[in-house]
């Protein structure tokens, strides 16, 4: 990094990435064969794979029966929890909730997988999760009780996040209309999950909708960096 020029302008980041969570999977055929369609339709980074609570064996199973639909798409399987079935399922890591499940999963994920964290209701906890090694922060998922910040709340702590910190930062989207809020805040990437599979219209039209609207508050964001620096 170093060897850059100083002069150089810092490069303009990346365009911001889905990273889409699977309804809770009981028998993943559906999902399996939903998949490639899916994951060749939209830019897809990463899928969240959301088991059903039942024997380990079990989920076991299905978790290696998603993996190949989702690596091969070039995308990271993800557990929702779970730490203990990420290797033996074959998933990329995992997502987990608030700092102590995060501090307690690092050391049988790193260095190898990944280990994502949502449940920080603090700007400092955010920041403990970074220095712990998350490789992601997830901002605005919803809580126990299904309650949220509103909207521009969690646009401004992915402002915030993605002005300071190095890790990426995810804003969680309950619709096209936030996706493009998140990705014109500094979101690297956007997860979705519920609406996707919710759209009358099919999973299908749903990710390119959410797709087409990240790219465009990307484009925009760009345009008016580049007017305003140029």
């Amino acid at each position: 990094m170093s060897s850059k020029s100083a002069t150089k302008p810092a490069p303009a980041r990346p365009a911001p990435r889905l990273y889409l969570a699977t309804p809770v999977v009981d028998d993943p055929a559906s999902l399996v064969a939903e998949l490639p369609a899916l994951l060749a339709a939209a830019d897809v980074a990463a899928v969240l794979v959301r088991l059903k609570e039942t024997d380990q064996r079990t989920m076991i199973s299905r978790v290696k029966a998603l993996a190949p639909a989702v690596q091969s798409a070039g995308a990271a399987l993800l557990l929702d929890g779970h730490v203990e079935l990420v290797a033996r399922g074959g998933a990329d890591g995992a997502h987990l909730t608030g700092l102590a499940a995060l501090e307690e999963a690092m050391p049988s994920l790193k260095p190898d997988r990944i280990a994502g964290v949502s449940g920080l209701a603090t700007r400092h906890d955010s920041m403990s999760a970074g220095e712990m090694g998350a490789d992601y922060v997830l901002f605005g998922e919803p809580d126990a009780e299904g309650a949220r910040p509103s909207t521009s709340a969690i646009a401004e702590r992915l402002d915030w996040w993605a002005e300071l910190f190095e890790p990426p930062c995810v804003g969680f989207a309950t619709s096209s209309a936030e996706a493009f809020e998140f990705a014109a805040s500094g979101a690297d990437f956007v997860l979705v999950g519920d609406f996707i599979w919710a759209d009358p219209r099919g999973a299908k039209a749903a990710l390119v909708d959410v797709d087409a609207a990240i790219r465009k508050a990307y484009a925009d964001a760009t345009a008016s960096t580049g007017a305003g620096h140029g």
